[in-house]
């Protein structure tokens, strides 16, 4: 039994080993405020983009009311490739990197198409009804 035991706990630390690991979204601190309600006006079930945050800008989505979405809009799959930027698609609820052209659902930032296995990076937020704060 310890035998059998120890040949499991082998083959899975070889299974562990084999993952490909996920690619780096370089760090950059990100601490910002909207007010989405007003002077950054985002509607249920539409975006902001914050270019000027974040590694490649900051993708701001209003799933329901007061719950948003907000994506590093550097693809997960190779960030550092020149210009691996994702970008809402029409009909917005889908986003497309515009170098390896994965897609992604912006409700919740998982891949359906494409060559990334990996979400969006997600950032943290707060909301108290008039203020987002964006933060990481």
């Amino acid at each position: 039994m310890r035998v059998l035991s120890a040949v499991m706990l082998l083959f899975f630390l070889v299974l562990g080993c084999n993952k490909d690991k996920q690619p780096v979204i370089p760090y950059v601190p990100v601490s910002l405020q909207l007010y989405p309600n007003s002077l950054d006006y985002i509607p249920v079930g539409g975006y902001l983009y914050k270019e000027k945050y974040g590694y490649r800008g900051i993708l701001i989505f209003q799933s329901l009311p007061g719950e948003f979405m907000v994506y590093e809009c550097c693809c997960p799959y190779d960030p550092e490739k020149t210009g691996a930027r994702v970008s809402v698609e029409p009909g917005g609820t889908t986003c497309v990197d515009s170098v390896c052209k994965s897609k992604f659902i912006l409700y919740n930032g998982t891949p359906f198409e494409g060559p990334s296995p990996y979400s969006l990076m997600q950032y943290h937020y707060t909301y108290d009804g008039e203020v987002l704060y964006i933060y990481n």
